[in-house]
């Protein structure tokens, strides 16, 4: 799949513009400042209905302004279609195929990007949200019944919390309405942990050969996944429950007295390990940022063995982080298959047959002009 055409309004620093694209490497050069990564966040966020870079949504819509929208056309093996995403200070309103989506998780999947910009180089060393962020972004994209057990558990997580913290502040002291929240929980998260195991099973089986690839033959990459429960991948559904409700007899008296719950997917992790050596704490930089870039180039294979379509790749400001071999690596990786954006503030020094056959564009204060 491609993207060929784009249009923004009030999105960030455009007032209004429209471009098109070539199923190809497409580069957008410009200073600092000038709107280069608003134009790949907003392709993210007409793929995804929300920012990388942003939780809160009034930051896309131009100063002054009382809404943002984007609009694209995305080409397919089989058919040409339009996206539109309008953001405003109500809510996000979403049409696929000019049809207005009801809900998030039934527009999210239309178009299906990755993302891979110098914050991804967090994955390995930041934080867990970080990772869980990933998965989940990553997941939805693939799944959209796990975009709604998502939803239906932050709800009943945020009920749960707001219980305990009145049984913290002894404003409740009803046990029998914490057995019931806890059991609604408890239902959707062995739903989640599972799905996110296999996920993972599937990034491994991707990411495993390519980080081989980078590393020429010398580390092993494998990844794995740390629940906060003490649970296993191949586990039956049933024996899960009980190990969930098992941890919550654990830690009763111990949320009441916090005021949260104090297990879930919420707080699980990811767990990357080169040679058997956990890549967080004992990986060089280069190891942490060729483990970062398998896993991104393992996303693309498995989007692609999924829906059979590949996606659009975003290189917002990445390929100035990585030394030259990691550069050819990626290059030639997508190279006459995937749609790639590029941000760069000068192709100099970048030398790869790919980028002299790429489309350019110039970003200057908010505009956006093909220079070739």
């Amino acid at each position: 799949m491609y993207i060929e055409q784009l249009a923004l309004k009030n999105y960030r620093n455009y007032d209004s513009t429209s471009v098109e694209f070539e199923n190809k490497v497409n580069v957008i050069l410009g200073e600092n400042a000038q709107g280069k990564t608003n134009i790949m966040e907003s392709i993210y966020v007409l793929a995804m209905a929300k920012s990388h870079r942003t939780t809160t949504d009034k930051d896309l819509i131009r100063w002054d302004q009382e809404y943002a929208k984007i609009d694209g056309r995305i080409q397919k093996q089989h058919s040409s279609l339009p996206l539109q995403l309008i953001i405003s200070k109500k809510g996000k309103k979403a049409k696929f195929n000019h049809i207005e989506q009801r809900k998030l998780s039934q527009y999210i999947g239309n178009m299906n990007v990755v993302m891979f910009a110098p914050e991804d180089l967090n994955l390995v060393k930041g934080s867990p949200q970080v990772r869980r962020r990933f998965i989940d972004m990553e997941i939805g994209q693939v799944s959209p019944i796990y975009l709604h057990d998502m939803s239906q558990y932050q709800k009943i997580l945020q009920q749960r919390n707001h219980y305990l913290k009145m049984m913290q502040i002894k404003k409740q002291t009803d046990q029998a309405m914490l057995e019931v929240l806890t059991e609604q929980f408890i239902d959707m998260a062995v739903k989640i942990v599972t799905k996110r195991f296999e996920f993972l099973e599937m990034l491994q089986k991707w990411a495993e050969p390519i980080h081989k690839g980078i590393s020429r033959g010398l580390e092993q990459l494998e990844i794995t996944y740390k629940p906060s429960v003490d649970v296993l991948e191949d586990q039956e559904l049933s024996k899960m429950k009980v190990s969930f409700e098992e941890k919550f007899s654990k830690l009763r008296i111990r949320e009441m007295e916090r005021g949260t719950t104090l297990f879930g997917p919420h707080r699980d992790d990811l767990q990357f390990f080169v040679n058997g050596r956990d890549v967080q704490t004992f990986g060089s930089q280069g190891q942490q940022r060729t483990t970062a870039l398998s896993v991104k180039l393992a996303e693309i294979e498995l989007i692609h063995s999924e829906i059979h379509e590949y996606p659009i790749l975003l290189l917002d400001d990445v390929l100035s982080e990585l030394d030259d071999y990691r550069q050819s690596h990626l290059l030639n990786t997508i190279q006459g298959r995937v749609q790639t954006f590029v941000t760069t503030t000068s192709v100099d020094g970048i030398h790869h047959q790919t980028l002299k056959e790429a489309s350019m564009f110039e970003v200057v204060s908010g505009q956006i002009e093909k220079v070739n």
